[in-house]
This record gives C-alpha cells, sequence and structure tokens, in this order.
C-alpha cells in the first residue's frame, strides 16, 4: 500500500535517499534505497536515483514490497485502548512494552497485542504504530487503523501540528520555565545513545518546573521535534538526568540531602520516570482539536512520594 508525503523545508536540498530515510521513518534508509533502485519510490510520479535532490513540495511515493509487510504473529500482551475510533486508537502504553519486533526484541511487543486485538492492522506497516515510546516511557500514544489515517498524521507530525506533553521526575535542581533548543544525533563512541551535537538534527524541547524538592524537580515538558532519546538527552545535558535512566543518568545520580531509605528507592526505581501525558491534533474528519490526557501512574506517583518523605 503506497504512502505520499511532500518535503518540507528541512528536508529540501536533501539527496531523495536522504530525505526519504528521514520522511519515512516505518522503513530503513537500506530498504528505502532498494526501493529506489526498483522504480518503487517515485518523485513526483517520475522514478529517479538515490542520489537526485528534491525540494520543498516535492512529493514523495513509496510502494513497500509486500514482503516488508509487518509478518509478525498476534501475541497476547496486556496494555489499555484509552479510545477507539473507526480510522484511530489512543493506548496508554506500560512501561517496560518495546514498540515493535526488532533484532533486540523478537516478540512479545505492542505490535504483536495489536495484532492479538485489533487483526486488520496487519495491513499497515509497523501495524499501523506512527510514532513511538521508549521502551521505559510510559503513557499516551496514536495508533492508525486505516492508511489515509496514517499518512495523515504523520504529515501533521512532519508540520509539527501534533502537540506531545510529558512528565518528567528528574536530579537537580531548576526554576520557572525554559526552551532547549539543542541539535541531536548518533553518539560515534556508542551508536545505541543520542548526544547533542552540532551537526545533529534540529531538537526543541520547552522546560516548565511543575513541583520543586531539596534536589529533585517535577518537570513537565513540550517538545515541538521529536527526535529520538529527545527528552533524555536534553534534560540530562542541562544537569537534570530523569531517574531511572540507564543510558543518561547511569550513575543514578542522586539529589543533595537525600535519606538513606529514599537513596535505596531510586537506585531500585526499575526504570526512567517519564510519561506521556497528553497528545492533541486537529481531527481529520471534523477539523476540531483532539484532545487526550493520562495521568501519571502509580510507580511514578509512589517515587514523588518517597521525594517529598525525603
Amino acid at each position: 500500500m503506497k504512502t505520499t508525503l511532500k518535503v518540507l523545508e528541512e528536508n529540501t536540498n536533501m539527496r531523495l535517499d536522504v530525505a526519504a530515510a528521514a520522511m519515512f521513518s516505518d522503513f530503513s534508509r537500506t530498504q528505502l534505497k532498494k526501493w529506489i533502485l526498483q522504480g518503487r519510490v517515485l518523485v513526483n510520479g517520475e522514478i529517479c536515483s538515490p542520489k537526485d535532490t528534491v525540494y520543498t513540495g516535492d512529493e514523495i511515493e513509496v510502494h513497500p514490497l509486500e514482503e516488508n509487510k509487518v509478518s509478525w504473529d498476534p501475541e497476547k500482551i496486556e496494555f489499555e485502548v484509552a479510545h477507539e475510533e473507526e480510522d484511530f486508537l489512543i493506548i496508554n502504553k506500560p512501561h517496560g512494552l518495546v514498540m515493535h519486533p526488532g533484532s533486540g526484541c523478537l516478540n512479545g511487543t505492542l505490535a504483536n497485542g495489536l495484532l492479538y486485538k485489533y487483526p486488520g492492522l496487519i495491513n499497515l506497516p509497523r501495524c499501523g504504530i506512527v510514532h513511538r515510546l521508549d521502551k521505559d516511557t510510559s503513557g499516551v500514544l496514536v495508533v492508525a487503523r486505516t492508511d489515509s489515517f496514517r499518512n495523515y498524521f504523520i504529515q501533521e507530525m512532519q508540520e509539527r501540528r501534533v502537540k506531545k506533553d510529558y512528565i518528567a521526575i528528574s536530579v537537580g535542581e531548576t526554576i520557572g520555565s525554559f526552551e532547549i533548543n539543542e541539535p541531536i544525533g548518533r553518539d560515534e563512541r556508542n551508536r545505541t545513545k543520542m548526544t547533542i551535537r552540532h551537526d545533529g538534527k534540529e531538537s526543541i524541547s520547552f522546560i516548565k518546573l511543575k513541583r520543586a524538592y531539596k534536589g529533585y524537580v517535577v518537570l513537565d515538558v513540550s517538545i515541538e521535534t521529536g527526535r529520538t532519546h529527545q527528552i533524555r538527552v536534553h534534560l540530562a545535558a542541562k544537569n537534570l538526568p530523569i531517574i531511572g535512566d540507564a543510558t543518561y543518568n547511569s550513575r543514578k545520580k542522586i539529589g543533595k540531602e537525600s535519606s538513606e531509605e529514599l537513596i535505596q528507592f531510586i537506585r531500585d526505581f526499575p526504570r526512567q520516570a517519564l510519561h506521556a501525558t497528553y497528545l492533541s491534533f486537529q481531527h481529520h474528519k471534523n477539523d476540531q482539536l483532539f484532545e487526550w490526557s493520562i495521568p501519571i501512574p502509580e510507580d511514578m506517583q509512589k517515587l514523588e512520594k518517597a521525594i517529598i518523605s525525603g
């Protein structure tokens, strides 16, 4: 089933294979380059070379090979469907759940669970998953049920019209509100990590202090861009690492004057204290603002209570 997106300004003057990889995150750059050479990726209806340049307004059309569609087995996986419409679902993703099968996780993923509950999603790339949350991030997630909504939502995200808010519990101190506008790219020394680098992709986060305790803060975080590990990287760079983040807070930083009980609670906290609490976008059928919120989960509530107790 074909997918068509328009080239935006941030991808203009790029090689076709590079732009396609940035725009069509469901597919790898290797897959896309192969399909370009096979004539399965068109620009304005024309077959092009991977090296050809694309410009703002060009339409890139991808025709994936049938063999590359999802073929994972349905599995009974526990997760909450918070809202259901004909064209999309709102999922309350629990922490510890990987989005889809890959080399590091062969089964037991959200995609497997979606196929168990909604077998028709087999016809959509990645079972309709149109954006992602890290394995150990919980919260609100949109899943497309139709190809038309999938294309619509991806376009809305590319044009930065989807609002996503998070709550993080971090070690450190801050006041008020501030913006973090630091580009993010792959860490050359550790390819599983991201880092701030001058040649990275534009990454913008807005931070607002929600509650402050001695050595710890609860933060409202809104993101304008959606780079891999963006919030975790940005907060760590500002000396506000998220509690439980094994990648960007690997030394398990502890706030000053913490009791032994609190120190142990934080060291034992099993995941990063990051929750996607709110998402909104213009509804594709009535052009009204669609909003959905999911409250902070019980494990993060207990963490904050432990911090309050000292």
